[in-house]
């Protein structure tokens, strides 16, 4: 559909969540275009229209799609009828047969074939045979399409603008909850240095507990004590957390299309929020972890709504 129903926005976060509208009166009839999708892992797309259209449909299906991009969405497009859209049309050689073979049966049943009062009987009888009145088929009017193609492009217009208000909310979002996870990675530093002077006080004080003072080897224990907190080291989480979040912000920033992108790089914060978890072994930084553990939640959540 050249010059017509174009694609996504660019430059921004994008909703999966959107709705368009679009109605005007074209000829008797007054036309309604609605566009409307949820989140979905692909594009999965339904289409309603007038019969007589149908000819466009897959034309009008790619166009839609383009704009759409990924979601569960419904395209619809009806129509209310005036007064003066009156399509119908009479069989009147078909009629006259059924008046022809109800004569014989109002004589029978003394109904004289010159009363007016008879004629009319007969004539309501025979509209309610079958095919004695049947609706005209519509056919393809090229106007009336070009009508409603501007129906659908001011409802595309209004979907990626409903799209795009409702991703700008989540891009503000995403923000400040990757900025807060970032923020109280800040605030693992000082807990991790009381953690290793705690931590070496207390395995000393278990050693002393056990064993008389003159035979503790305090280079042996330095070195031992050196091993263990190699395994508590979260130095290479913090980095890799750090960077995350700050990729993560980078990709709110870029065209859209990024929720795929956004939903991994969630992970891997993810990952290694937990594995400063399991090496905390400290309630302060437990806590701070679980902090981070319901930003992130929050933000994988609406992850999945981002196109």
């Amino acid at each position: 559909m050249p010059g017509r129903v174009t694609g996504v926005f660019c430059g921004m976060i994008l909703s999966m969540t959107g709705y368009g509208k679009a109605e005007a009166h074209i000829g008797p009839r007054k036309y309604t275009v609605e566009l409307r999708s949820l989140n979905g892992k692909g594009l999965d797309l339904s289409v309603r229209m007038p019969s007589h259209f149908r000819e466009k449909e897959m034309e009008l299906r790619k166009a839609i799609g383009k704009v759409v991009g990924r979601g569960k969405s419904d395209f619809f497009i009806h129509f209310e009828s005036d007064a003066g859209d009156i399509r119908h049309e009479v069989n009147a050689p078909l009629i006259q047969q059924y008046i022809d073979q109800l004569d014989p049966v109002f004589e029978s049943n003394g109904v004289p074939r010159s009363q007016v009062e008879g004629q009319v009987q007969k004539l309501e009888s025979a509209l309610k045979f079958p095919d004695a009145v049947s609706a005209s088929r519509d056919k393809f009017d090229a106007q009336e399409w070009s009508g409603i193609m501007s129906l659908v492009d001011q409802a595309a217009e209004g979907f990626k603008e409903y799209r795009a208000q409702e991703g700008a909310t989540l891009e503000a979002d995403f923000m400040t909850r990757a900025q807060r996870i970032d923020d109280l990675r800040k605030e693992l530093g000082p807990l991790l240095e009381d953690r290793t002077a705690r931590v070496k006080s207390r395995l000393k004080a278990h050693l002393e507990a056990d064993l008389p003072r003159d035979r503790v080897d305090e280079n042996r224990f330095e070195h031992e004590l050196i091993f263990y907190l190699e395994k508590l080291d979260v130095t290479e989480e913090l980095v890799r957390l750090e960077a995350n979040c700050a990729y993560f912000i980078e990709m709110l920033n870029g065209d859209a299309g990024q929720g795929k992108k956004l939903g991994f790089i969630s992970q891997e914060i993810g990952r290694e929020i937990n594995t400063l978890g399991s090496k905390s072994q400290d309630a302060a930084m437990q806590r701070i972890v679980v902090q981070m553990k319901d930003e992130l939640e929050k933000i994988k959540e609406q992850v999945l709504n981002i196109l």
